[in-house]
């Protein structure tokens, strides 16, 4: 709720939203999808990110420019949700998992001709965003931060993480990005991206071998 601006007042009584659980068994209980994140919110429960992100902004009037009242606007914001899902967010988390997750549990790298199909994937992904989405415009919709250059952000950090500089040589990007971490503030974006950005440390913990065995058939397949 800090990122967008808005707070619950104190001793309001209300139940404080909570995302999670992070397993699949307590997932189940809150998600009907059996999925995260998902939210619960006293006796009501929701799925999806974005979702979530609409429910929360509209449940604490977060100002105006996270989703704003101007139709128009609000429209443009829900086609960069939108196209999001099936380009950016259908290619960025790709690098995650090939570069460190599918390694760490199959004990096994994937061959660098699977990272390179993404991120070809990805580049056509990023100039659409760029000729598209963000022109030359301060943010995707205008001059102000929205929810669009919130879950923009959040997933093409992700390869970031994993050693895939997507903003190098992208100057038009890289400047965007800079606004979207001046807006949400320097100090709170990288508390955010914290774990996206040491996600690489992951390699050096140990899976126990059954998890692995369980877990790796399902993680291959999902690269195929």
């Amino acid at each position: 709720d800090s990122v967008l601006g808005k707070k619950p007042a104190a001793g309001s009584g209300a139940e404080q939203p909570r995302t999670g659980p992070s397993n699949n068994e307590g997932a189940s209980k809150v998600s009907l999808l059996k999925k995260v994140p998902a939210l619960k919110d006293g006796d009501f429960t929701l799925a999806e990110c974005t979702a979530i992100l609409l429910y929360l902004s509209r449940k604490y009037k977060t100002p105006d420019h996270w989703y704003p009242s101007d139709i128009q606007k609000r429209a443009q914001v829900d086609e960069y949700l939108s196209w999001h899902h099936a380009n950016i967010r259908a290619n960025a988390p790709k690098t995650m998992w090939i570069k460190v997750l599918i390694p760490l549990f199959t004990g096994q790298p994937l061959p660098s001709e699977k990272l390179q199909e993404v991120m070809e994937g990805l580049s056509t992904s990023l100039k659409q965003f760029e000729e598209r989405f963000l022109q030359d415009k301060a943010f995707i919709i205008g001059s102000e931060i929205s929810l669009a250059d919130l879950v923009a952000i959040v997933e093409l950090m992700q390869p970031v993480g994993v050693g895939c500089d997507i903003f190098e040589d992208r100057p038009r990007l890289m400047e965007w990005r800079r606004r979207v971490e001046d807006a949400v503030g320097k100090e709170l974006f990288f508390q955010a991206h914290e774990m996206i950005l040491n996600i690489k440390e992951l390699s050096n913990i140990q899976i126990d071998p059954q998890l692995k065995e369980h877990l790796a058939p399902m993680l291959m397949k999902m690269l195929k």
